[in-house]
């Protein structure tokens, strides 16, 4: 019986048949080479799971809407775990197709993602971790020209030794290092041949060989085909009948006591011919001879029949008897098996159904969606075709909208003293702004770089664009010289907004109640914009310097010449726009429209809320929607408002500036549409601060009668006496003289036209209008 316990402790030596391989991939094209060829190799080696490991960078920045990286320390916690989130999920889509490779084989896997700068450490550590003993790779492509290892061979290196690691190129094993059990059952196994069981010296037909190369920095092995499990089995029995033969003929025991009996030291030398547990080192082509030995029964039979004649009846009794048993027990297992192999096929078909269920919903959604987008987009065109008709029948009854005055070069010239220095207002990017007299009316002219082509658009556009449309709050054009890019408004005498807000020119601050009328008044002339008819139009440079006051601070929105029309057979207010070289004013420009080229109405609204934002703080643009919301946070967001302004009202206050920072949000779809929800909540704004500027002028004293112009009925700023004796706004009876020869005060001709300044009121004037300030 002790022959037998002895080929039972070497049978329960042999591993499970359960085997977990690693197989570490970058996600490139030649990982599927890499999967495919361990598939081939270890799927039928009996039960196995796949691990798939993939190494990716560690995330250390975080990319923004301007095209460039900040670092996590710098970014909110939110849009770094969305980025990190994001990050996972486009490598886990990239693995995909890998993970569908072993489902097809029904194999189960795991996909393992490891963020880590360290390609070589971050797999060691895993497998070390883990304590798995296969590891598949890619191998490297080396050349000629390449110095220092390979990442392959630093794979290899790393790796611990208790792993093999398989390195494969092109579908094809390149190297292999093994791990120590394997190399040392295959070092026992080129000492220990079936020559030590059967005493025959010449006998090597069982011998395990191995060949072992050295390839680089890799070290790469091939096993010979070991025997059948059965041979080796044979081979063991035989060299029990020889030990027991040669026993008994040193003894003088009974041949016919059919018993047995094996001595210490017997035991040791049987035990000797077999390797222990600590050298085995049976690799898994052993365990796949064990997985085998339900199918190897038959020959085992014949091999043990051969072999019945020399070892006693008992003993061949008993072997048969335990090898049943353990027979029973992998039958056991198989059965265990194969329930758990149909749990995961119930489980696999159920996940098939609900992924066909959520596939169907999803053709269901997108066929309903396609629907909508079709009765929308008839809609649009129906409301379109209605728009043109409209046109077209207002057109037939009032006309086509005047031409513009045309001036000559000379009257520029001469109205603006040659460019004198002394006249010019303003100089931009795209031209320079004097201040001139035409035609006796005093006005604005913007002259442009024409000898740049572009330019010239610019002219035109503007052009094409302030003939069209009128608005109250937009800048009035009065004519144009074409001949040299040269365009004519209306003069504001408070110049614009921005020069009022920083105070440029220690011009008298604007009040609270002033700057909300001036927000909603902007967002009126953008929703005209956005929403004229039949074409929409963006702005793309709205910004306090284009945005002019009059002597009343009533402000319009003026500089038109970057202004863009959008398709009218597109044109609904969310229509985009592509444009290869975006325009504009830095710190105004829609981050978004910046980054893709795409503009639509949305692109005004972010510059908008910059502008509200700098009516609130009278300041630079640079990072102030993060210095507001960052007040906002703290409870502190009087701290940053203007305090030239007055005292502002808390909660309205808070309100607009919301209102603002959701305007200036980075995304287009997180900001508020400027007509449904940015102007009513402008309209509720606007009636608090006509109330406070109601009673702000009650307080005021009032400007006696004869301040007043009797022609514009306002506080005149050049009084002139004419000839009828009556003093006059000298640009409102300049505009009346262009027409009439008449009074407009008694209606009798005029002898002259001749003015002269009226100092004495004009001081009277002045003086009030600094005490009222």
């Amino acid at each position: 019986m002790e022959g037998n316990e002895i080929i039972e402790d070497l049978l329960a030596l042999l591993p499970p048949t359960s085997l977990t391989v690693v197989i570490a991939i970058n996600g490139n094209r030649k990982s599927k080479f890499v999967v495919k060829w361990a598939l081939e190799k270890f799927v039928p080696e009996g039960k196995v799971m796949f691990k798939l490991l993939h190494v990716r960078p560690m995330i250390t920045a975080v990319p923004t809407p301007m095209g460039n990286f900040i670092s996590l320390s710098q970014a909110r916690d939110d849009v770094v775990a969305a980025y990190k989130k994001e990050v996972e999920w486009q490598t886990t889509e990239k693995l995909l197709p890998y993970k569908k490779m072993c489902a097809q084989r029904k194999v189960q896997v795991e996909i393992v993602q490891i963020e880590a700068d360290d390609v070589v450490n971050a797999i060691a550590s895993e497998v070390s971790k883990c304590t798995h003993n296969k590891l598949v790779i890619g191998a490297s492509s080396r050349s000629i020209f390449s110095r220092g290892q390979s990442l392959s061979s630093r794979i290899s290196k790393c790796i611990p030794s208790f792993c093999s690691v398989y390195a494969v190129s092109k579908g094809k094993l390149s190297s292999v290092r093994p791990s120590d059990s394997e190399t040392i059952g295959s070092i026992k196994d080129d000492y220990s041949d079936t020559s030590s069981l059967t005493n025959d010296p010449s006998s090597d037909t069982s011998s395990s060989q191995t060949e072992w190369t050295d390839q680089g920095s890799a070290t790469s092995y091939r096993h010979f085909h070991s025997p059948s499990l059965p041979v080796q089995r044979f081979q063991a029995l035989s060299a029990i009948n020889n030990t027991l033969l040669h026993k008994r003929t040193d003894s003088n025991e009974s041949k016919n006591s059919g018993i047995l009996s094996l001595d210490t030291g017997q035991g040791e030398n049987i035990l000797s011919s077999f390797p222990s547990n600590s050298e085995a080192g049976i690799t898994n082509s052993r365990a796949s001879s064990f997985n085998n030995l339900v199918r190897d029964h038959q020959s085992w039979t014949s091999d043990q029949a051969s072999t019945s004649d020399a070892l006693p009846d008992i003993s061949s009794g008993n072997q048969l008897s335990d090898l049943h048993k353990h027979r029973l027990e992998d039958s056991i297992k198989l059965k265990e098996w194969n329930l758990k192999e149909e749990e995961t096929k119930e489980l696999a078909k159920q996940e098939k159904d609900m992924y066909e269920a959520v596939k169907r919903e999803a053709e269901y959604v997108k066929e309903r969606a396609e629907q909508e987008a079709a009765r929308r987009k008839e809609a649009e065109a129906k409301a379109l075709h209605e728009a043109k008709e409209k046109d077209k029948l207002e057109n037939a009854l009032v006309g086509p909208l005047q031409q513009y005055q045309k001036f000559t070069w000379e009257e520029i010239v001469s109205a603006t003293s040659s460019f004198s220095e002394k006249l010019k207002i303003g100089m931009g990017a795209y031209g320079t702004v004097y201040k001139c007299s035409l035609h006796h009316t005093v006005a604005a002219v913007k002259v442009l770089h024409s000898e740049e082509a572009h330019r010239s658009r610019q002219f035109q556009q503007e052009l094409e664009i302030l003939t069209k449309i009128r608005h109250p709050h937009l800048l009035i054009l009065l004519g144009a010289c074409p001949d040299h890019d040269c365009l004519v408004y209306e003069y504001m005498e408070n110049g614009s907004l921005e020069e009022r807000l920083l105070r440029k020119y220690n011009s008298p601050s604007i009040p609270w109640f002033e700057r909300y009328r001036i927000a909603w008044e902007v967002a009126s002339a953008l929703v005209f914009l956005h929403n004229s008819k039949p074409n929409p139009i963006v702005h793309r440079d709205l910004k306090p310097a284009n945005i002019l006051l009059d002597h009343n601070l009533v402000s319009k929105i003026g500089d038109l010449g970057l202004s863009i029309m959008l398709n009218s057979e597109n044109s609904s207010i969310s229509t985009t726009y592509k444009d290869t070289g975006p325009v504009g004013t830095l710190c105004y420009i829609d981050p978004e429209y910046q980054r893709t080229g795409l503009i639509s109405p949305k692109s005004d609204v972010y510059a908008f809320g910059m502008v509200i934002l700098q009516l609130l703080t009278a300041k630079p643009a640079i990072a102030l929607a993060h210095l507001v919301e960052t007040a906002i946070d703290d409870g502190c967001l009087v701290n940053v408002l203007d305090p030239e302004a007055g005292n502002w009202p808390t909660e309205e206050t808070m309100e607009l500036s919301k209102l603002g920072l959701s305007c200036a949000e980075l995304r287009r779809s997180d900001r508020p549409d400027l007509k449904d929800r940015v102007l009513p909540a402008l309209d509720r704004l606007k009636e608090v601060a006509d109330k406070a500027r109601d009673l702000a002028s009650s307080a005021q004293p009032t400007p006696p009668n004869h301040f007043f112009c009797p022609i514009l009925k306002d506080v005149m700023d050049e009084p002139c006496v004419a000839a009828d004796g009556y003093t006059y706004e000298r640009r409102a009876i300049e505009k009346w003289f262009e027409e009439n020869d008449k009074s407009p005060m008694t209606n009798l001709p005029l002898p002259n036209k001749n003015l002269i300044q009226n100092y004495t009121l004009l001081s009277a004037i002045m003086e009030w209008k600094s005490r009222k300030h």
